[in-house]
């Protein structure tokens, strides 16, 4: 007979689930294997949707992508060995990125263990370095908790990613449920919004008021801890010209008169007085060499490690982004700087203007290829045809090398949030899988990605998932046969007649690719057919490829500048 209690006994997988709701984790992106299925099993029960993709990666890939666009943590689940392998990329980009997620691997029964079990590997040893947080659930019984753990440590710091491994056994097994601690949602991790040290936003807030040339550059990091409303207010009331990059990009709108995004080097040059928020000194930045050696340079960033890495700075100050920048509006408008309207924000419009022209002389170096007739279509043509495109709601994913190098100068996305790529790990193939979190978080956004032909190749096939799912977004392929970044090094570092070796792809019509699956497909050859492209592509309402062939000796400023190639 069974135990009478066993009507109260709960499995691990089921667990799992209920921490996983008590997070908040609407979905759980996964590529099927037997140590994982009872989480499936608990998920149904708790209305978490299961969402099955065709490659670990792009599971992996999609959790972050949910972070990002969500600002909630994404989860990921995926079977032991190759299952948690494949899913590595996707966390190393996560761990660069300061994405907060968790992947969930399986593993062999703790009475298998190092007997060479199926699929056994290492798992913890090997995510260790590319995560906060790796560990393996011991007993059923700490199922929940651990996971409540995992995510806790997600925001220790800059967010990230975290990693558990629950061997078979472990996941399979009940225990009574008054045996387990189930963390309640909303009471086991602590606020991590810091404001800073006071003395050293006081400073800053005088520095600032104080400045003749100041220049701010908003990062990722003031879309993590959603910023958005205290950056603007900043730049506004102290009348600092504003950069924008990674997800801070849509900060400013295009057009206001505090955007500035084509004068960065010019404002970096001959600024006096400039903050980096949420952003290290990595190679994006020149490892801050990039910056006056003359100017005073303050830093603000979620992670104490990153402040000062690879250069000195004048201030460095560490917390919460959006908050640090609302007190530093407070304290510069209060009565400890009398005057700062009048001997501040007022007298630095000749700083504007300044900026402004060189902001115009590179947009008018740059117009003919923006307009350009030419076929092969060039890029820059290509990546304005986007820009214009794009509405206050479209979500704008990139994914590629050169071609998506092009897009950084041009497309401008006009609110905050609306704009996903890689991130500093540089990973090709993020773009379905950002895709296909971003219209499953949003659905009410239209979601525009641009890809290289070489990049959608590497996680194409879930284009596929996409059609399933019925998740309509506007796709173009800048398809120019090759994988270009590199063959432009390979070209300058080797001669001509070396810069084909590894690097050239088929001629792949992928307009054929997106109708075989069952989404809307379409070739362009001639710039001005990629308008209406795009519009019939919005107007299809399914998933869509428009191929379009791209001029394969046109390469991109920030290709032809990167140290690797000098």
């Amino acid at each position: 007979m069974p135990d009478d209690n066993s009507q109260n006994d709960i499995s691990g997988g089921h667990l799992v689930a209920k921490a996983l709701k008590a997070e908040g984790v609407e979905v759980i992106y996964t590529l099927c294997g037997g140590h994982i299925i009872d989480i499936y099993d608990g998920c149904v029960d708790e209305g978490i949707d299961v969402v099955d993709v065709r490659h670990e990666q792009v599971a992996a890939h999609a959790a972050d992508g949910y972070a990002r666009i969500t600002g909630k943590p994404g989860c990921a689940v995926v079977t032991a060995g190759p299952g948690t392998t494949d899913a590595v990329t996707g966390v190393a980009n996560a761990f660069r990125a300061e994405s907060p997620m968790l992947l969930i691997g399986g593993q062999g029964a703790h009475t298998q263990h190092k007997m060479g079990s199926l699929q056994d590997l290492p798992h913890v040893d090997m995510m260790t370095p590319i995560t906060k947080f790796a560990a393996t659930v011991p007993d059923t019984a700490r199922a929940a908790d651990m996971v409540s753990m995992a995510f806790r440590e997600c925001y220790h710091g800059a967010p990230g990613p975290s990693f558990l491994e629950i061997p078979r056994d472990v996941l399979d097994a009940k225990v009574p449920a008054d045996r387990a601690r189930v963390p309640e949602a909303g009471r086991y991790r602590a606020s991590t919004r810091s404001a800073g040290d006071p003395e050293a936003v006081e400073k800053l807030a005088d520095l600032l008021v104080h400045a003749e040339k100041p220049a701010i550059l908003l990062g990722s990091q003031v879309w993590t801890t959603r910023g958005t409303e205290a950056a603007v207010e900043l730049v506004r009331a102290l009348n600092v010209p504003a950069y924008m990059n990674g997800a801070g990009r849509g900060t400013l709108p295009p057009g206001d008169p505090h955007h500035f995004q084509l004068s960065r080097r010019y404002a970096f040059s001959n600024a006096d007085l400039i903050v980096i928020v949420g952003t290290p000194f990595d190679f994006r930045m020149g490892y801050g060499k990039r910056l006056s050696p003359n100017a005073t340079v303050v830093q603000i960033d979620l992670d104490y490690r990153t402040v000062g890495k690879n250069r000195d700075i004048d201030l460095g100050i560490v917390g919460d982004a959006g908050l640090i920048l609302k007190s530093v509006t407070e304290a510069a408008s209060g009565h400890a700087f009398p005057g700062y309207g009048n001997g501040g924000a007022a007298r630095r419009k000749e700083w504007i203007d300044e900026l402004r022209a060189a902001e115009q002389s590179a947009i008018e170096k740059r117009l003919p290829s923006l307009k350009s007739d030419a076929s092969p279509i060039h890029p820059y043509r290509l990546v304005s045809e986007i820009n214009d495109f794009l509405t206050e709601d479209s979500v704008y994913i990139g994914d590629g090398g050169d071609i998506v190098t092009f897009s950084g100068q041009v497309v401008q996305p006009r609110s905050p949030g609306h704009w996903m790529d890689p991130g500093p790990l540089g990973t090709l193939g993020v773009g379905i899988p950002f895709v296909l979190a971003a219209k499953q978080a949003r659905p009410d956004k239209e979601v525009v990605a641009l890809f290289g032909d070489g990049a959608f190749s590497l996680t194409g096939w879930d284009f596929e998932t996409l059609v399933r799912y019925d998740l309509p977004f506007v796709g173009i392929v800048g398809n120019n046969s090759s994988m270009n970044q590199i063959r432009y090094g390979q070209k300058a570092k080797y001669g001509q007649e070396r810069e084909r070796v590894g690097n050239t792809l088929g001629d792949v019509p992928y307009d054929q690719f997106a109708r075989m699956l069952g989404g809307h497909g379409e070739e362009v050859r001639d710039p001005a057919d990629i308008a209406p492209a795009l519009r019939r592509a919005r107007e299809s309402g399914k998933p869509s490829l428009i191929n379009v062939w791209v001029d394969p000796d046109a390469y991109a400023p920030g290709t032809m500048n990167q140290t690797m190639y000098k």
